[in-house]
Formats: structure tokens, C-alpha cells, sequence
């Protein structure tokens, strides 16, 4: 399997946010990029696919830095809408909010309409999960990609922003969490 370290789609889009993502830029794009390639290995994808996975790589966790939230989920997904009518494909926010919605459900996603909203939770848990979780995809596969595309720090700002929230919400699970 190759592993994409270039996309001409993902490229621009981050660009876009480098200023406003900052110092966490090379993180979140090897994020980004790691899982993107996750979700190529899970399936071939046809290139329509690969476009609608690309896009919500980019946008799925965009809220971070767009509104400075750890309730990220709401403003990624309007980013993203934003982003697909300034571009006139409307017609896939419903299945893109979907993917950004839910990439971090607990339990499968069972959506026969929009097989991708699974195929992005399972390629966001590959990474997230710093490959602990599989999901099929063969370990030296996972070693490759994520030699070829550094975390740059991105797992410790997680657990900062994972920190912060259970200090002050002890009881409580993130709001991006879905069960």
C-alpha cells in the first residue's frame, strides 16, 4: 500500500488554517494525513470517496482552532459546510457532517446510506489510538505511515485539552464523545 504524504486537496485546505492552527500545524497535519491513509487501507475507495474523506480529514477537527473548544464537533462541522457550498457540493454535507459528527462514537456506526461515516471513525481510531486499535489495517502498514508522517506533538496536545477538560468536568465524558 502507498502511503500518501502529499494530496492535492488536503494541501490547499490545510494551508488555509496554517496561521490559525499555529504551532499545532505539523501535528494536525500529520493527523490528518495519517488517517486519511487509514481509511485507504481499510477499503479501496473510488475517487469521489477519496474527495469526501479528504475534506472531512481536514475539517473534522478544525473546531479546535476555530473556536478554541473543546466542543469542537458543532463549529468543524459548519467549517466544513461552509467550505463544500463555497465550493458547490452542498448535496454531500449531510454525509461529511455525519463523518465529523460521529468520528469519535464509541460503537460502530451502522449508516447503509453513508458507508464512509464508519470507514472515517475506524481510520480517526487507527491514529487517535496511536495504533493500539487496528481496526484490520496490518501493523507494519501503521509503522510505515506514521514513520512517514510524524505525530509533531499532536497526542500531547490532545492530552493537554483531555487534562484540562477532566480537571474541571471530572464526571463527565468530552462532548465530543458519542456512545
Amino acid at each position: 500500500m502507498n502511503i500518501l504524504t502529499t494530496h492535492d486537496l488536503i494541501e490547499p485546505i490545510l494551508l488555509a488554517w496554517q496561521d490559525r492552527i499555529g504551532e499545532d500545524y505539523a501535528g494536525y497535519r500529520g493527523h490528518v494525513y495519517r488517517m486519511f491513509n487509514f481509511c485507504l487501507a481499510l477499503r479501496p475507495c473510488t475517487e469521489e470517496e477519496q474527495t469526501k474523506l479528504a475534506i472531512a480529514a481536514c475539517f473534522h477537527d478544525i473546531g479546535l482552532w476555530s473556536d478554541h473548544t473543546v466542543d469542537y464537533i458543532p463549529p468543524s462541522i459548519a467549517q466544513a459546510n461552509q467550505y463544500l457550498s463555497s465550493h458547490g457540493l452542498q448535496s454531500w454535507s449531510e454525509e461529511i457532517g455525519l463523518m465529523i459528527e460521529l468520528h469519535h462514537k464509541v460503537r460502530s456506526v451502522k449508516d447503509h446510506r453513508y458507508p464512509l461515516v464508519e470507514l472515517f471513525r475506524k481510520g480517526d481510531l487507527v491514529d487517535f489510538s496511536l495504533g493500539v486499535f487496528t481496526c484490520g489495517i496490518p501493523r507494519a502498514y501503521i509503522r510505515q505511515v506514521k514513520a512517514a508522517l510524524p505525530n509533531h506533538g499532536f497526542h500531547k496536545f490532545l492530552m493537554k485539552g483531555a487534562r484540562e477538560w477532566f480537571s474541571a468536568h471530572p464526571f463527565s465524558a468530552p462532548p465530543f464523545m458519542r456512545w
